[in-house]
């Protein structure tokens, strides 16, 4: 893939299968799937990094060989402002976003996150900087679907935190349920969640019932590709009782 030389390291797809494109942003991953063969499948981009990650996601639509306006919709796994904080300055955009309640209403402005427990305060306070994205905002609950991808309610990191998991694809996006370092996968830690043990529960749910996928693409640190469920498989496992 021919990258811009100025977002050379922003917008990579090295070692991910064909039609999977990963943008590494200055705080988080975001990352470009076209859910399915031929260059006029649907196309989705998977969270937006913080605000200044705006042009390294356009660079990565482009160097894919798309505009924005070619996106059909933004999968958020969850609002968190380097998740959410590029959408309100990716004004070409003209596309849903797909979210879970409350980030949904977070996102749009309906409802404000709480003060406690801690991470909700956060979240509070970040948003007094973060944009509504000026674009519709559907919600979705757990098992709905966007094209090939199942959404999994996933909470823990966030109340409305979702993992989207295609089969056909043989993706799954994860947000930050887990993160991963050295090629393993870890549960998301209790000083950025609103609560570890919910985490814990749904790393489990999400390996009792997600399907097979070879790619595990995550907020923070690199994709697990391939061996992306088996990594998801062996996290899970270490956290039963």
């Amino acid at each position: 893939m021919a990258t811009d030389s100025a977002t050379a390291d922003r917008a990579d797809r090295t070692g991910l299968p064909d039609g999977l494109w990963r943008v590494d942003g200055s705080a988080s991953n975001a990352f470009l799937v076209r859910d399915g063969d031929g260059h006029d499948a649907p196309l989705y981009l998977v969270d937006a990094g913080v605000p200044g990650d705006a042009g390294a996601i356009r660079a990565a639509v482009s160097n894919a060989g798309y505009d924005l306006r070619a996106v059909d919709g933004v999968l958020l796994t969850h609002y968190d402002y380097d998740h959410v904080g590029a959408l309100a300055k990716l004004a070409e955009l003209d596309c849903p976003v797909y979210a879970a309640d409350p980030d949904a209403s977070f996102l749009d402005g309906s409802r404000k996150p709480g003060l406690w427990p801690h991470k909700a305060l956060i979240q509070r306070v970040a948003g007094v900087f973060t944009d509504p994205p000026g674009l519709p905002v559907e919600r979705v609950a757990d098992g709905d679907t966007v094209g090939s991808f199942t959404a999994y309610h996933t909470p823990g990191h966030g109340p409305g935190h979702l993992a989207w998991v295609s089969e056909d694809r043989g993706v799954g996006f994860l947000g930050d349920l887990v993160r991963e370092a050295d090629g393993a996968l870890a549960a998301s830690p209790w000083y950025i969640s609103y609560d570890p043990d919910t985490v814990r529960a749904s790393v489990r749910d999400l390996d009792d019932r997600a399907p097979e996928f070879a790619t595990a693409c995550v907020g923070h640190g690199d994709p697990v590709s391939p061996g992306g469920r088996e990594a998801l498989a062996t996290l899970a496992a270490s956290l039963r009782g």
